[in-house]
């Protein structure tokens, strides 16, 4: 069992306690296909991956809103902005830096990216072991894509209206960043997606969350070595 929620604090006080993953993400539009968890599921996809392999790992109860201003253009999505994340994230490793020698913040939403590294130098100058670290692909499309959709597909299929998908804008993230930032993403892209979903499968997607998981676990193996 790799869930901390799940367990009564016996259970816990008994345990093996190596590190505490806490999954962070957003509840935000994903364009018309995909559920405003999408990443917060993916976070918690993965942390729940690399806990798999690891005594002594546990997987906190996600942090399940964010820093998501820029897409409030679109009903449903909820933010809670840099300064108040940054803060919960301080308090929270504060406090669970009790428990747990080490703990890593697992991210699954790139606007979290200012508050979660905001936070972590301010719990690493307080000499905790407290890290954060953001789900990245390479050759990934920004937001609701093929890679968003196909780590849905595999992890809650259920979840995902492939009939609903349709490519958003496709022009290169630094080439509207700009224009996203000052007017948010439903100026850019009106239906929410930074790509296109096409071509998106559960198998990519396994292979995907193992290669992420892959990388997570490499940093917090090297966060407890450390």
């Amino acid at each position: 069992m790799t869930r901390l929620g799940s367990l009564a604090w016996p259970a816990v006080e008994t345990a093996e306690r190596r590190a505490l993953l806490v999954p962070v993400g957003s509840c935000e539009q994903h364009g018309p296909h995909l559920p405003l968890t999408t990443d917060t599921q993916i976070a918690a996809g993965v942390a729940a991956a690399v806990a798999r392999v690891r005594p002594g790992v546990l997987v906190a109860p996600a942090i399940a809103i964010g820093a998501s201003g820029e897409h409030a253009g679109f009903p449903g999505t909820l933010s809670i902005g840099t300064d108040a994340l940054a803060q919960i994230v301080v308090e929270l490793g504060r406090d669970a830096s009790r428990d747990w020698p080490c703990v890593l913040f697992v991210n699954g939403h790139g606007g979290n990216v200012e508050a979660l590294d905001r936070a972590a130098t301010l719990l690493a100058a307080e000499g905790r072991l407290c890290r954060a670290w953001t789900a990245t692909w390479p050759g990934a499309d920004a937001h609701a894509g093929r890679v968003e959709t196909s780590l849905m597909l595999a992890l809650d299929p259920a979840q995902v209206d492939l009939a609903a998908s349709a490519v958003g804008e496709i022009g290169p993230l630094e080439e509207i960043l700009p224009a996203l930032r000052a007017r948010g993403v439903r100026a850019v892209s009106p239906n929410g997606v930074l790509g296109d979903p096409a071509g998106s499968s559960a198998e990519l997607g396994r292979s995907i969350l193992s290669g992420m998981a892959e990388l997570c676990g490499a940093a917090l193996d090297a966060l407890l070595a450390s």
